[in-house]
């Protein structure tokens, strides 16, 4: 199980280099772009385009991980209770698997956009890049994000020991 554990934290580096690489993108074309409109008056046309696929890179990417991680923005007003009555283990279990319920339909719908996006032939405006490559890329980390979430929810349940030791 901890060789598992250890070959999923390294194959996690893939999605974060990606959306770091496409921060580090977006950086030099907003950079490029803002000098190229204010000292040549000569905005780059498909910017727009390129910053819109790569938020969604960097979001889709990321969420995986974070998920796994517990990385997520979370509000504690009921920790207290939780925790008196011995529940937290339960309770994050059942958050992290009703969570993986819920991302698998609107994974399920961005396929069948996506589907159609490829039957229509729809295409970025600037540079003609199909938007189905985008619409399939964010289906997939929907879902990876959804199995990553039953692997922490069956995680707080069968072994709750191994999510302390990596939170430690």
């Amino acid at each position: 199980m901890q060789y598992a554990l250890r070959f999923l934290t390294a194959l996690s580096k893939l999605p974060m280099f990606l959306a770091n690489l496409s921060l580090f993108a977006l950086m030099c074309l907003t950079f490029a772009d803002v000098l190229m409109r204010s000292v040549f008056n000569a905005p780059i046309e498909a910017a727009t385009e390129l910053i819109r696929i790569g938020i969604a890179l960097i979001v889709f990417a990321a969420l995986p991980v974070l998920s796994a991680q517990n990385g997520h923005i979370a509000v504690d007003l009921l920790d207290g209770p939780f925790r008196r009555m011995r529940l937290e283990r339960w309770r994050d279990a059942a958050v992290a698997l009703i969570c993986a319920v819920m991302l698998w339909y609107p994974a399920g719908r961005v396929v069948d956009l996506a589907e159609r996006s490829r039957s229509y032939g729809d295409v970025t405006e600037y540079l003609s890049i199909p938007t189905f490559y985008i619409a399939y890329f964010i289906a997939a980390m929907i879902y990876v994000t959804a199995v990553a979430l039953i692997g922490r929810g069956l995680l707080h349940l069968i072994a709750p020991h191994m999510l302390e030791a990596k939170n430690a």
